[in-house]
């Protein structure tokens, strides 16, 4: 079979054979369900689960982060160990965890891989709401049924599913903004029986808004003389449409199961900025005054089929899921110049306007079958898993248009619209496809105190890549690679509440899709051109991890986990030797599998009610981790972009069962991230976030809660130190220096609920 189709093929055999799997089970009564918890836990503070499994992972029921009320997930992320962002203030979109790119963490939808729009493959959080989620999970080390591509870890979303919701609630609500704005939250989910099995349904939808303002000052170096300041005002605002349903039902011995998602994401960014000479804010100083506006229109859907059965002497799983994104951005820019000549506002000097219209659309279909069976004393599972993946981009700009008005005072002729149609931008229009065959296998077991478990991953990739923007020698690339992927997780029982565990796995990452484009960037980094690598191969890791966990009392947990990466075959900017298209002393660079990279750190969490100290009713959380890491580029040592060298949670829960009341706080904060890639170092800083809210519950069925959001107004601050090339970032002669603070103010919630 040809190597192209092979993957199609074994995904097309898997839907084949679901279909007779599933007609050819009797339709048996229905077990009878068990009986189901409320999604809304009355009087009762939740606290971290302690899961079972032999690999490290950590476990937050939805109900851990309801009475701060998050809006999405990665509202509910910023709470858990080891997570950062660097993200706008108000705003949690991709996710860092352990403080590395976006693109070393695997986000997971009940378990499979999902496509986001990012170029680093990663999936932005903020678009899943918070109300259609049962559970996160963050899978520190990796195991051999579950995709390699997590070098800093894996999270794992869990949906609600048919057994998770026995009734029904109402979710209203409205936020308020410190522009006075408000934005409503709209929610409706049931659960119970329907067409003979188990059936969830949700529907949410959520407005959502960050007013920031931002203020800039820019020198000619550090320390040196002030050039000019400017002033904007960001607003981000939109609206979250989501729905999702499972249907689940028993046939015979079998069970079949049905699910789907649904979100779009509408969303206006509308960002106005002002520049003044030397910092005076006056009509005589204007200098520029620009207008950049970007409309958004993200969709994201899952949908999935599994069939477990018992057969062959074991349990089995057939399993279709399709997971899909479109991404489609409209943006302008229009900028007025003003003090090109002698003659001060309101007369002005040169109009331009740039226009860009960007579509992504990704696909993954992933066929996967498992079996699972008594192997002697201990447990067998293998399986196979193959993925196509179809990603389609196209980015257009219009020609910039550019007008310059005459001297004249008084002559200020219309500004015309551009009238150039869109053409494609160089790397701009292009399909990637990705064909993975993937077997595993794994074995676990008990022996006494000890469980154990030992697994390999294989995992084949055949990419092809077909780029429109460049010569029809360049435009078509194929590359092959594979990887073994070996892990092993060791867990030691001290006593019924304390455990030691040990994990070593290797991961990998594969390449940015940006990078793998042949087309070149002028003036990508400083004056400096950049040259895409279609034979750019995944980097790899092999990770170590260590930790410790102590049951408190009936409820609590305290645990503690060192982890170590040795990432081999980094992609890093290399030289060419080419002279760029800015003259000499430029260079055209392009991305390498070159170099190594070390990442390590110690994670501790506690999550415990005050019991042992008379306070029952009172709830205690606290998470700190500690990173580092070190890398070689050409300038030398650094850490990893942008990884945050530390991040903690803490906050309590107050129940007060006698007024039916509950209030909270939890503060967090974490550390400066530094990068530095060719051309720009950028240090930035995130003030503390604190969070509060109180609860009032009137009899069983109705709950209100106020929260109060970035209570103590944290602002982003970012130190950037600008070059235009290698050697004069090696002398630190500076082309800019620039210092940003960024601010968006406090937000007031109010959440009714209803059940019934």
């Amino acid at each position: 079979m040809p190597r192209r189709t092979l993957a199609t093929a074994i995904g097309a055999a898997l839907a084949t054979l679901l279909v007779p799997a599933v007609l050819a089970q009797s339709r048996a009564a229905d077990a009878e369900a068990a009986r189901l918890d409320r999604i809304e836990v009355r009087g009762e503070i939740i606290f971290r689960d302690r899961t079972e499994a032999t690999a490290p992972v950590l476990s937050y029921d939805l109900a851990f982060f309801q009475p701060f009320e998050p809006l999405t997930v990665g509202d509910m992320l910023k709470r858990v160990p080891s997570v950062t962002f660097l993200s706008d203030v108000l705003e949690y979109d991709g996710v860092r965890l352990r403080g590395l790119d976006a693109g070393y963490t695997q986000i997971l939808i009940n378990g499979q891989r999902v496509p986001g729009a990012g170029l680093d493959r990663s999936f932005f959080v903020d678009r899943i709401p918070a109300e259609i989620v049962e559970r996160i999970e963050i899978v520190r080390s990796a195991s051999a049924d579950r995709s390699g591509d997590a070098i800093a870890g894996a999270l794992n979303i869990v949906l609600r599913d048919g057994f998770s919701l026995d009734g029904g609630y109402l979710r209203v609500g409205s936020t308020h903004y410190v522009d006075d704005a408000f934005e409503p939250t709209l929610g409706a989910f049931w659960g119970g029986d329907a067409a003979g099995g188990k059936l969830l349904i949700g529907a949410n939808m959520q407005g959502r808004r960050s007013p920031k303002d931002k203020f800039s000052e820019r020198f000619d170096g550090p320390g040196g003389t002030l050039v000019n300041t400017e002033v904007q005002t960001d607003v981000r605002r939109g609206h979250d449409y989501a729905f999702n349903a499972d249907w689940r039902t028993n046939l015979g011995a079998a069970e079949l199961s049905l699910s789907g998602m649904f979100v779009r994401t509408d969303r206006v960014q509308d960002e106005d900025s002002i520049e003044y000479r030397g910092g005076i804010q006056n009509n005589a100083n204007l200098l520029t005054v620009n207008d950049n506006d970007v409309d958004i229109q993200t969709d994201n859907y899952t949908l999935a089929a599994a069939l477990d059965f018992e057969a062959w002497g074991g349990r089995n799983q057939w399993r279709i899921d399709h997971a899909a994104i479109s991404d489609d951005q409209f943006e302008f820019e229009n900028e007025t110049e003003f003090l090109r000549d002698a003659i001060a506002f309101p007369e002005d000097d040169r109009f331009t306007r740039d226009v860009r219209d960007l579509l992504i659309e990704d696909s993954d279909w992933t066929g996967e079958f498992r079996h699972q069976r008594a192997f002697g004393e201990h447990n067998l599972l293998f399986g196979l898993q193959a993925t196509r993946k179809e990603r389609e981009t196209r980015i257009l700009d219009a020609p910039r248009y550019r007008v310059t008005i005459p001297n004249a005072p008084g002559v200020r002729p219309p500004i015309p619209g551009p009238t150039q149609p869109l053409v494609a931008a160089p790397g701009g229009l292009n399909t990637l496809e990705e064909n993975r065959i993937e077997p595993f296998v794994r074995l676990d077991g008990e022996q006494g105190a000890l469980a154990w478990e030992a697994g390999l991953r294989y995992e084949w990739t055949n990419t092809r890549l077909n780029d429109r923007t460049v010569a029809a020698a360049l435009a078509r690339s194929e590359n092959d690679y594979a990887f073994l992927l070996p892990s092993a997780h060791l867990r030691w029982t001290l006593d019924d509440d304390s455990r030691i565990s040990g994990s070593v796995a290797r991961t990998v990452r594969r390449p940015d899709f940006n990078a793998l484009s042949p087309a070149l960037l002028t003036t990508e980094f400083g004056e400096n051109d950049l040259l895409g690598n279609p034979a750019l191969e995944p980097e790899d890791a092999w990770g170590l991890d260590l930790g410790f966990e102590r049951r408190l009392g009936q409820r609590g947990i305290f645990g503690v986990n060192l982890f170590y990466r040795d990432i081999r075959n980094l992609v890093e900017l290399a030289s060419t030797g080419v002279q760029g298209s800015e003259g000499p002393g430029t260079l055209v660079l392009q991305p390498r599998n070159t170099g190594d990279g070390r990442v390590w750190g110690a994670e501790f969490d506690l999550s415990t009610p005050l019991t042992g100290l008379g306070l029952e009713h009172t709830g205690v959380f606290f998470n700190y981790s500690w990173l580092d890491s070190e890398i070689e580029d050409i300038f030398g040592t650094r850490r990893f972009n942008n990884q945050s060298n530390y991040v903690y949670n803490i906050g309590f829960i107050q129940e007060l069962p006698s007024l039916d009341t509950a209030f909270g706080v939890t503060f967090r904060k974490q550390g400066d991230a530094v990068s530095r890639i060719i051309g720009e170092e950028i240090v930035t800083s995130y003030d503390g976030d604190l969070e509060a809210f109180v609860e009032k519950r009137f009899g069983e069925a109705w709950t209100l809660r106020l929260t109060g959001v970035n209570l103590l107004d944290q602002s982003k601050d970012e130190v950037f130190d600008k070059f235009n090339t290698i050697a004069d970032q090696s002398a630190r002669d500076h082309d800019e220096f620039e210092l940003e603070t960024e601010t968006g103010g406090r937000a007031l919630q109010m959440i009714v609920r209803y059940q019934f």
